[in-house]
């Protein structure tokens, strides 16, 4: 799968934009804040329809526009192919008022070859890969940027896990809220059991696809550290879940599991027979507590080199690279599940990587199908990998090849 064409109207600092893509590697040159990143943030947005920088969709949107404009739109619109079959896709965000009070509201639409979907019906259909330094936050943040991580790539290659993390969100919700009402007001604990049944159908789904998923991540992360390390460090993922299936009944949380390989026969009806069996053996901690213990929504990855959790002894360079290694194996992992490359969008990535590992990453950048490279610095590129590469310049918001 390749971009082809790529269409902004309104869109962050472009007005305009207009650009079609040769299917090799693409390198964005110039200075910073020349929208650069906006490009990437553009693609990426095609593939999970949602920011991978901005805290509101409402940024996204032109900031020139008149505010006296009673509608304000940003479109992305683009042309892929995928296989044999040219598709077009087109995203668009309106801010528009909210009634007669004057207040905003934004909502977004998406149409797929001329016809309005659904979000979640469109999830797969384009797929893209993204790095950018704060992404750096999936290792040294909380358990919930981990989380959020394993999610955004499996509604990527999963069919219909995002529609089971909608459901198993909502359902959580509404379950914590009754553990709440209980434990302030008192009830029949027995009011949880349909929300235990809905919990652990989808919950099983998540569990069962996360499991598969790390178990794939790291072996195709171990390949991409190697290569970037120079056979120096080994990479692994340590996966905690807060429900695991296959262990008895102890009252423990956050289980380890250090070898998923033996995990991933697992059948999701077993899989939710045993949460919905621990979700009942836990309603009096539950209410208790006020909130669902055990599930996907607790669940914990600890990312590892050598041995050493980098969450809380990695140094830049080594958080960087096991980043990278990630994201790598997102690539090869999509092209295995979809038969499909994503496009590979990498923002500033040679900052912070000794010499070694950067000619490493351009290594690995040949293996790839399409890729968008950020970067200040050409000087950070070897010669060859410079001549062997187009070169885009980006300045105050007009793209040209170099």
């Amino acid at each position: 799968m390749h971009l082809t064409h790529l269409s902004l109207t309104n869109f962050r600092i472009f007005s305009r934009l207009e650009l079609d893509f040769p299917k090799r590697v693409i390198l964005f040159h110039g200075s910073n804040a020349q929208g650069k990143t906006t490009v990437l943030e553009a693609v990426a947005f095609l593939a999970l329809f949602t920011s991978f920088s901005a805290s509101s969709d409402r940024q996204m949107i032109n900031f020139n526009l008149p505010e006296s404009d009673p509608v304000r739109v940003g479109r992305i619109v683009a042309d892929f192919q995928r296989g044999n079959k040219k598709q077009h896709l087109e995203t668009r965000l309106i801010l528009e008022q909210n009634g007669g009070d004057g207040n905003l509201r934004l909502r977004k639409e998406a149409l797929l070859n001329g016809v309005s979907r659904r979000f979640s019906e469109l999830y797969g259909q384009f797929n893209a890969v993204s790095f950018l330094p704060q992404m750096s936050k999936i290792i040294e943040g909380g358990p919930s940027e981990r989380r959020r991580y394993l999610d955004e790539v499996l509604c990527q290659v999963e069919p219909g896990y995002s529609r089971h993390l909608i459901r198993y969100n909502q359902a959580a919700t509404r379950r914590n809220a009754l553990l709440k009402q209980l434990a302030e007001y008192g009830g029949n604990p027995n009011q949880l059991e349909p929300w235990d049944v809905m919990l652990s159908e989808h919950g099983a789904f998540l569990i069962a696809g996360r499991i598969k998923l790390i178990n794939q991540l790291e072996t195709l992360a171990q390949q991409s550290h190697h290569n970037l390390t120079g056979g120096k460090e080994v990479f692994r993922i340590d996966y905690q879940p807060a429900f695991d299936p296959f262990v008895a009944e102890n009252g423990q949380l956050g289980l380890p599991v250090h070898n998923l390989a033996d995990r991933s026969p697992i059948e999701l009806p077993e899989i939710q027979k045993s949460f919905q069996t621990g979700l009942e053996k836990r309603h009096r901690y539950d209410i208790q507590r006020g909130s669902t213990s055990i599930g996907p929504h607790r669940d914990e990855m600890r990312l590892l080199t050598n041995q050493v959790d980098l969450s809380n002894y990695g140094s830049r360079g080594q958080t960087r690279t096991a980043l990278l290694s990630l994201k790598f194996a997102e690539v090869h992992l999509m092209h295995a599940r979809t038969g499909e490359w994503p496009v590979l969008l990498l923002d500033e990535v040679m900052a912070e990587l000794d010499p070694l590992r950067r000619h490493a990453l351009m290594s690995l950048l040949d293996t790839v199908e399409q890729a968008f490279v950020t970067t200040t610095d050409l000087d950070m590129f070897d010669p060859d990998f410079l001549g062997n590469h187009e070169i885009w310049k980006v300045h105050q918001g007009i793209v040209s090849e170099a």
